[in-house]
C-alpha cells in the first residue's frame, strides 16, 4: 500500500492543516472504533485519567479543544454532574458524530459542540476553568500559539491539560512502537477504513512530536507554571498538566 500524504516535516504549516482536515473528515465513520480497536481500547481509560486530574473551581466551565467525536467532552460531562462543556474542533464531520453521541446520551444540556480554530478560539478570556486537547496537539502547526490561546480563556489558576501520543523512552519499546506505527497499524486501518493511507500520515505525526521533554519545556515557554508530565502505558501517551499563573479562588 503506497503512501499518499507526505510526510510531516517534509510540508508547510498550510498543507498541513489541508491534510489534517481532509483526513478526519474522510476517517470520522470508523473514527471511534479504531481508536479503540487499535490502541486495545486503552484509549477510553487514558481520557478518564485526564477527565480524573481536572479540577473546577470557579466556572464549572470545561472548554474541549479538537474534541473530534467528542468522548473526552461526554467523558467530563459524565463525570462532573455540574459541569458545562463546549467541545471545538474544525473538522464539521466530526462535530456532527458527536453531537449524535451527546443526544444518545442525553447530554445536549451538558454539552455544546461548535466548528472553530484552536489558534482563534471562539471564547471570552477567563471564561473556563479548564482547556483540555486529547490527541490533537500534534496536529497544531503553531503549537505555543494554540496554548497561549488556551491560557486567555482560563481564570488565573485555571489548567491546560494535554492528552497525547508519545514515544516510549527505552531504545526497546521505542523500535517495537516504530515497527508498530509504520508497518502493523496501516496494514490494520486497510482492512478497515475508508482511507487506510490516512494511518501512515497519522503515525508519522507521532513519530515527529516532540520529546516529552521538550514539549514539557514549550508549555512553559508559553507561560504555563508547575507543568506535570504523567506517562501511561508503558510511555506511548502521556498527560501533560500546566496552570496559568494565579489562583483559580476567588
Amino acid at each position: 500500500m503506497s503512501r499518499k500524504y507526505p510526510r510531516v516535516n517534509k510540508i508547510s504549516d498550510t498543507e498541513r492543516v489541508r491534510v489534517v482536515k481532509e483526513i478526519f473528515s474522510t476517517v470520522t465513520s470508523e473514527y471511534d472504533f479504531l481508536n479503540h480497536f487499535l490502541s486495545l481500547r486503552r484509549d477510553i481509560s487514558w481520557r478518564r485519567f485526564a477527565v480524573k486530574k481536572m479540577r473546577f473551581p470557579r466556572t464549572h466551565r470545561l472548554l474541549d479543544v479538537a474534541t473530534g467525536t467528542a468522548d473526552l467532552a461526554i467523558e467530563a460531562a459524565l463525570c462532573y454532574p455540574d459541569l458545562q462543556v463546549v467541545g471545538l474542533d474544525f473538522v464539521k464531520e466530526m462535530i456532527d458524530l458527536g453531537r449524535e453521541k451527546i443526544e444518545k446520551k442525553d447530554l445536549s444540556k451538558k454539552i455544546k459542540l461548535v466548528q472553530g480554530d484552536a489558534l482563534h478560539i471562539p471564547a471570552a478570556s477567563e471564561s473556563v476553568d479548564a482547556v483540555s486537547i486529547a490527541f490533537g496537539i500534534r496536529n497544531v502547526p503553531r503549537k505555543i500559539q494554540a496554548l497561549q490561546e488556551m491560557m486567555r480563556v482560563v481564570v488565573p489558576g485555571g489548567q491546560i491539560l494535554v492528552l497525547e501520543m508519545t514515544l516510549p523512552g527505552t531504545p526497546l519499546l521505542r523500535r517495537i512502537y516504530n515497527i508498530y506505527l509504520n508497518m502493523i497499524l496501516p496494514r490494520i486501518a486497510h482492512a478497515f477504513s475508508s482511507n487506510p493511507r490516512a494511518y501512515y500520515y497519522l503515525g508519522d505525526s507521532i513519530m515527529d512530536f516532540s520529546s516529552v521533554y521538550d514539549f514539557a519545556l514549550l508549555m512553559r515557554r508559553a507561560g504555563l507554571v508547575d507543568v506535570e508530565t504523567h506517562p501511561l502505558s508503558l510511555g506511548i501517551t502521556r498527560l501533560y498538566v500546566g496552570y496559568k499563573s494565579g489562583s483559580a479562588y476567588p
